[in-house]
């Protein structure tokens, strides 16, 4: 119930606050993920339905009436929008994306749904344990990560939390309070206690209500202060499966009977499903690994960034330019990225590496419809977390007629670190 109610807000949210807008409708094109180039927003205002269709399947989620239909429509549309623009990327649109697909398999309108009504012999009080071992890993695997990340220099040393709230200084009331050292160091030593421990906290009984009310401050401050959508509410709401059933039913499903049978119930798919949880969660904890088995910095790279819990861990500036050569007559021209790009999408244009090639990619194809070949060359100076910029890519290298390799790391992306003569 909560969260279909949860992914219905965040569809319509999306409409009513300008996203859709923003991210989706103004720009001429989008940078979907590398290699899902062909997925891109539907024309005119056909976002805004493709949303609002969203939000239905999340009411009906909500209410369980075609439960199974619903979720799987709704993960196919989400994914859909997540593979299409990186625009406006952070983990917990992918964590919306891995959690839909697991309600998929969940027995979740098996009791006060309208499926149940309409068809009472799906009815069932209970669910397998396996239901809730996902949970518990899935959120562990999660906020494990996101306290490791954490544990870096620019982090500890309050540099990272330092200017995120700087940029929260025009908040009012609060504004002048989150630049206060202190906050810096609750921000920064609490974000790592927090993460590392908050799930074997609520999992043990004598720390779980410390645990949650913990949990209340902790996404309320992150809601409030970063705007995240609905990932702190949605956070809490997992608390329903470390709370005794009885306290849950108590609260919220008080005509519920109370499911208090002994024995243990082996399913026929049992080994199915074994095989199915341990390649899933094996795949969960390798993913966020993998940057460091990629040559360089991730902070600076980029490469293995995403799909990894890295949260909120870095801010970037830039100077960048983007100059196209003709190939037949050698004029180069300096893009101006008002003709091609919207706002929003020039911040990553300028310091990702792989939206830099996408969008060389994309300046040849446009070229290539006048009958142009081109060479495109970048000149991009990025500073980490306040640091002196630095050039990111290979001035010499020509990103239009490189090439992409998912698994390795990018020769023409600059080291880290450089002489600070050159």
């Amino acid at each position: 119930m909560i969260f279909g109610a949860l992914i219905s807000l965040e569809s319509f949210g999306a409409i009513a606050t300008g996203w859709i807008t923003r991210t989706l409708v103004e720009p001429k094109f989008t940078f979907s993920f590398i290699g899902f180039e062909w997925l891109q927003p539907l024309p005119g205002p056909w976002m805004y339905v493709y949303y609002a269709v969203m939000g239905v399947f999340g009411i009906f989620v909500m209410i369980g009436y075609k439960y199974r239909l619903s979720i799987l429509s709704f993960t196919i549309l989400w994914a859909g929008v997540y593979f299409m623009q990186k625009s406006s990327y952070n983990n917990h649109y992918y964590f919306l994306m891995i959690l839909s697909a697991a309600m998929i398999a969940m027995p979740a309108h098996k009791f006060a749904s309208v499926d149940a009504k309409l068809n009472p012999e799906i009815k069932s009080i209970s669910m397998p344990n396996w239901c809730r071992l996902y949970f518990f890993l899935q959120l562990f695997i999660l906020y494990t990560y996101a306290s490791i990340a954490k544990m870096y220099p620019d982090w500890i040393n309050l540099t990272v939390p330092e200017l995120l709230m700087q940029s929260k200084q025009h908040y009012y009331v609060v504004g002048d309070l989150l630049q206060y050292k202190a906050v810096h160091y609750f921000i920064a030593y609490g974000g790592i206690l927090f993460d590392g421990l908050i799930i074997p906290l609520l999992l043990w009984k004598p720390t779980r209500k410390i645990a949650f009310f913990a949990s209340v401050f902790f996404h309320l401050f992150n809601s409030i202060i970063f705007q995240v959508g609905i990932f702190p509410y949605l956070s809490l709401s997992f608390a329903v499966f470390f709370f005794e059933p009885k306290y849950i039913i108590n609260l919220f499903l008080k005509k519920k009977p109370l499911y208090d049978a002994n024995k243990t119930i082996t399913p026929n798919y049992a080994s199915v499903i074994k095989t199915v949880f341990i390649v899933y969660f094996l795949v969960q904890i390798a993913l966020p690994l993998r940057h460091h088995f990629i040559k360089d910095d991730v902070l600076w790279t980029e490469e293995g960034h995403r799909m990894s819990w890295r949260m909120m861990l870095r801010t970037k500036n830039s100077a960048t330019t983007f100059t196209v050569v003709d190939k037949a007559t050698s004029k180069s021209t300096i893009i101006n990225f008002d003709d091609y790009l919207s706002k929003k999408q020039r911040k990553p244009v300028s310091a990702k590496p792989d939206v830099m090639w996408q969008f060389a990619q994309h300046l040849k194809k446009e070229y290539a419809k006048k009958g142009i070949d081109i060479e495109v060359y970048v000149r991009a100076f990025v500073s980490v977390n306040g640091k002196p910029r630095k050039q990111l890519i290979d001035p010499k290298v020509d990103l239009a007629n490189a090439k992409w390799n998912p698994f390795k790391h990018q020769e023409w992306i600059l080291p880290s670190k450089q002489d600070e003569n050159n």
